[in-house]
């Protein structure tokens, strides 16, 4: 009896210190989800990543772990329909029994449309989607990285262009989805949802501090023009209140052909761009030509945190990454 009674107090005091009940399984398709994902679950459980390592969703294929893991997942995490194009029908076939959380459509994060072309205009380039006229040879409807208008009449608005879903890039929308991760976990486990809001609560408050570090980093660049290898940044860009210039391509399975890098090199030159930014997943020669004859330098950027080693810091480490290397070139 005593030895019984012993056990049901140390029980207490492990509940008590933070160690839950056994959560519900997990899955997260991109590093950025996961990450948040795994600070809102803290101690009670891990959540499975599906695309690891330098890997990228553009062009994942599933393996068969992660069909095992999907099959036996109870919520799964994902952007939406139009990112990962690789879950769109593994979904429907392997998680039917699961709660699928697109957080796109979480509560108060603020989409923006698919910006058309990566056409350069050097004064309205970041605001003014309508009204020009484009000429290249990219289509930004190619973009896998887009929402059809017709996913979100549920939200009360009328869409009537494509959604840009690189939402994650600004800590604000980060925040939103944090809540609403903490929400559906709650809504899964309620054994653990005072530790899901607590996590929760305190990861927004990192988030907070973290948007201000990263404001203080970007401030004195803020109005120098770059270019990026793919259009994934506007987030970041209208929340720190950059200055891009234009994109290589638009779509990164479209790689550009001749006469677009000769456009883009001139177009480099004659705006003045400071660097032009390659991604780690992307060919980089691509960006070598560009800044051919000009007085740009080259940087990389990596809107995934492909190289960052996945788990709840990686969030914070991403955004981080992504300032210093844009302010270092730069400067």
């Amino acid at each position: 009896m005593h030895r019984t009674a012993l056990s049901f107090a140390a029980a207490a005091t492990l509940l008590m210190a933070g160690t839950a009940i056994a959560a519900p399984n997990v899955v997260a398709s991109t590093k950025p989800i996961h990450s948040l994902v795994a600070a809102v679950m803290g101690d009670t459980g891990a959540p499975i990543l599906l695309v690891k390592g330098a890997a990228s969703p553009h062009d994942y294929a599933l393996r068969p772990s992660d069909a095992a893991a999907l099959e036996s997942a109870d919520i799964v995490f994902w952007t939406g329909p139009g990112f990962e194009i690789f879950l769109d029908d593994a979904l429907k076939t392997l998680s039917s029994n699961a709660e699928i959380i697109e957080l796109s459509k979480a509560d108060g994060i603020k989409l923006l449309p698919v910006r058309e072309g990566g056409a350069f205009e050097a004064h309205d380039h970041a605001h003014d989607h309508e009204g020009h006229d484009h000429d290249h040879d990219d289509h930004s409807h190619d973009d896998d990285h887009a929402h059809d208008e017709h996913t979100h009449d549920d939200d009360g608005h009328d869409h009537h262009e494509a959604s840009d879903l690189h939402f994650w890039l600004d800590p604000e929308n980060a925040a939103l989805m944090v809540t609403d991760i903490a929400a559906e976990l709650s809504a899964a486990d309620p054994d653990n949802a005072a530790i899901y809001a607590a996590n929760a609560e305190a990861t927004r408050a990192e988030l907070s501090v973290l948007t201000t570090e990263i404001a203080g980093i970007l401030e004195p660049v803020a109005a120098k023009p770059f270019v990026v290898f793919h259009d994934a940044y506007q987030y970041f860009e209208a929340r720190f209140g950059l200055t891009l210039a234009g994109t290589v391509t638009v779509s990164p399975e479209a790689m550009p052909g001749a006469g677009r890098i000769d456009e883009l090199r001139a177009k480099v030159a004659e705006l003045g761009a400071t660097c032009v930014f390659a991604e780690p997943n992307f060919q980089p020669a691509i960006v070598n030509t560009i800044v051919e004859g000009t007085e740009a330098k080259v940087g990389t950027l990596d809107p995934e945190g492909s190289a960052l080693s996945e788990g709840p810091g990686l969030y914070a480490e991403l955004l981080r990454t992504l300032a210093t290397n844009i302010a270092d070139c730069l400067n």
